[in-house]
């Protein structure tokens, strides 16, 4: 999966023009616009009291343009920026779900392989061994445990412990059959893809998708007691400090929390600036490696129609009839995420917020729609 010596190169160096290119903003007047309902749009999500604030990353028509509100840090006064580090939280998904594509598209996996096949110990199990890759990805394996929906328990697993109760869990129904959104499923899938290819999830994420598009502050952590456990004290100073919906700080700035206790099973930090590269590139507007373009394009596919004008892709979901929006959000109790894009009309936005259970996608939604009507 690895480019090749020969033109890993010249390729880096397109990505870096590019870069560049995403930081050009030639048309003032447009985004004077474009600021004014973006700052309308995210006023609902925005604290008034100054504990925490909201970063927005916006593509339009082939122009990057960054708007940042309130606090990284409240007590210490530190404003957020382009280059602040927020916790992805679920966020973190689409780029598994790209590490899956990828290896779908190199022919080293299937989507309908059994996950089983790469994590041995659920071969002893019962109804997991039905479970697929793929319906992992869809949220349609019809796993569910009691870490992923309120109330929130207060313990988790160790490996041998989460693989005991996957080989005890018995499904309601034939997997496949239903949506339901699961936490669970995308630990496992990691877990897969760490033993297809003999390497730990960060060290997949940064050499497969992180390195091809210059992200150059997204990590992963790894939450053990190993050189990468925790933020270097650089990246820790950018970090937010997370608070609640109720104003309360939250944990330290870049710290690790999961239920799932053994390495590589927390959360990713990243910046706006970073983001951009991402969107951007998941709108075919970056020059990429082949592979890393026709996986993004796989992981935008609908897979699973969960309603009348939704469904679901690989960790993506699809969002309303035309134009249609390609999104994924994500929340904590100290950080919301989310992420769109109207492919057709080469429209994306990043909102990421230090502040717990602000639901960015209903207001991400809603700027998609306006700055697409207000471009026709």
């Amino acid at each position: 999966m690895r480019p090749h010596p020969s033109t890993k190169k010249p390729m880096l160096f397109l990505v870096a023009v590019a870069l560049m290119a995403l930081i050009a903003s030639p048309s003032v007047a447009a985004d004077r616009d474009a600021e004014l309902i973006v700052t309308r749009q995210v006023a609902s999500i925005s604290p008034p009291d100054g504990a925490g604030g909201v970063a927005v990353a916006l593509r339009i028509d082939g122009r990057s343009l960054f708007l940042n509100y309130g606090w990284a840090d409240r007590a210490n006064k530190r404003p957020i920026t382009t280059d602040t580090l927020f916790n992805l939280a679920s966020l973190r998904k689409v780029f598994e779900a790209t590490l899956l594509a990828q290896a779908v598209r190199n022919g080293d996996l299937r989507l309908d392989d059994p996950v089983a096949k790469y994590v041995v110990e659920l071969q002893q199990g019962g109804d997991i061994r039905q479970v697929t890759l793929g319906q992992l990805a869809t949220h349609t394996s019809g796993l569910l445990l009691p870490q992923d929906h309120p109330p929130w328990p207060d313990w988790g697993y160790t490996l041998p412990e989460f693989i005991h109760t996957l080989n005890a869990w018995k499904a309601d129904g034939a997997p496949g059959q239903r949506h339901l959104y699961t936490h669970a499923g995308f630990i496992l899938l990691q877990l897969a893809l760490e033993r297809r290819y003999s390497m730990p999830i960060d060290e997949l994420i940064d050499r497969q998708v992180l390195q091809p598009l210059g992200m150059i502050s997204t990590m992963l952590p790894l939450g053990d007691d190993g050189p990468r456990r925790r933020l270097t004290p650089e990246y820790k100073s950018r970090a937010v400090q997370g608070y609640s919906d109720d104003s309360e700080p939250i944990g330290q700035p870049g710290e690790q929390t999961s239920y799932y206790h053994w390495p590589g099973t927390g959360q990713m930090y990243s910046s706006p600036r970073d983001m951009m590269a991402f969107l951007a590139a998941n709108l075919d507007e970056m020059p990429l490696d082949q592979s890393l373009r026709d996986a993004m394009a796989l992981t935008h596919r609908n897979v699973f129609r969960i309603g009348p004008h939704n469904g679901q892709a690989l960790a993506w979901e699809i969002f309303g009839k035309k134009p249609t929006i390609v999104e994924k959000y994500g929340g904590l109790n100290n950080a919301s995420a989310y992420i769109g894009m109207m492919p057709t009309r080469k429209l994306g936005i990043v909102i990421l917020s230090n502040r717990g259970n602000q639901y960015p996608n209903e207001p991400g939604r809603r700027l998609l729609v306006e700055l697409a009507a207000a471009g026709e």
